[in-house]
């Protein structure tokens, strides 16, 4: 497990992924206002090793969720704006780091003008190392994400690889300072997983893994 060290919050005055704004508007004759995020569009690709029968999922170390965790052992009172901020910034981020962790599937956000199906194929690449044709990805979900902080649209694949379309290691770009866990849910095991609750997994990855149940194989 990594070693989490030398935390520090501060508030996010400039940011290339995200821009909060605050919406007024009115709705049956009555006023309202809702604070929301401009951020993004997203491809996410659910990976299935058919050579070993395994899903090729990833591990990483979000900080938000670490955030969140420390927050909660604290029992800090998120009602209270003030007293969240101050907590904030004297938080003694004393969890293990493995609070911080999730297991996902492959995904990327949509940053450059080009399809979508292009930008899913190079996250496979950047993060779990294969390189995989287009035309063996399939589109299985368009759907609303954040839908009460920023109303984007999320792009879920499938595609199906083999061990000799491995041609590196994966665990992201190096450039963006990721570091990626590729992880193998073999699929005998995988309804285990799904279920098991000590491991934090996203609902894009419990959808995804549903609808493989459903579509392609129950296990």
């Amino acid at each position: 497990m990594d070693e989490i060290s030398d935390l520090r919050v501060e508030p996010c005055l400039d940011s290339q992924y995200v821009r909060p704004y605050r919406l007024h508007y009115k709705q049956r004759g009555r006023k309202k206002m809702w604070d929301f995020i401009e951020k993004h569009d997203s491809v996410s690709v659910l990976i299935y090793n058919t050579t070993r029968k395994v899903f090729v999922i990833v591990k990483q170390f979000r900080p938000a969720m670490y955030v969140r965790a420390c927050m909660n052992a604290s029992h800090c009172d998120q009602s209270d704006r003030d007293i969240q901020d101050q907590h904030l910034e004297s938080c003694k981020f004393d969890q293990p780091a493995s609070c911080g962790f999730t297991y996902e599937i492959c995904a990327g956000i949509v940053d450059k003008k080009q399809p979508v199906i292009e930008i899913a194929k190079a996250e496979v690449l950047e993060e779990c190392g294969y390189d995989v044709p287009l035309e063996k990805m399939s589109l299985i979900s368009i759907h609303c994400t954040s839908v009460g902080t920023s109303g984007t649209t999320g792009h879920m694949f499938y595609v199906e690889v083999t061990d000799d379309m491995k041609v590196s290691s994966g665990g992201g770009s190096e450039e963006e300072g990721e570091m990626i866990d590729v992880v193998e849910i073999p699929l005998s095991n995988s309804k285990h997983f799904l279920f098991d609750f000590s491991k934090p997994k996203t609902s894009g990855l419990m959808f995804a893994f549903m609808w493989f149940y459903n579509t392609k194989e129950n296990p």
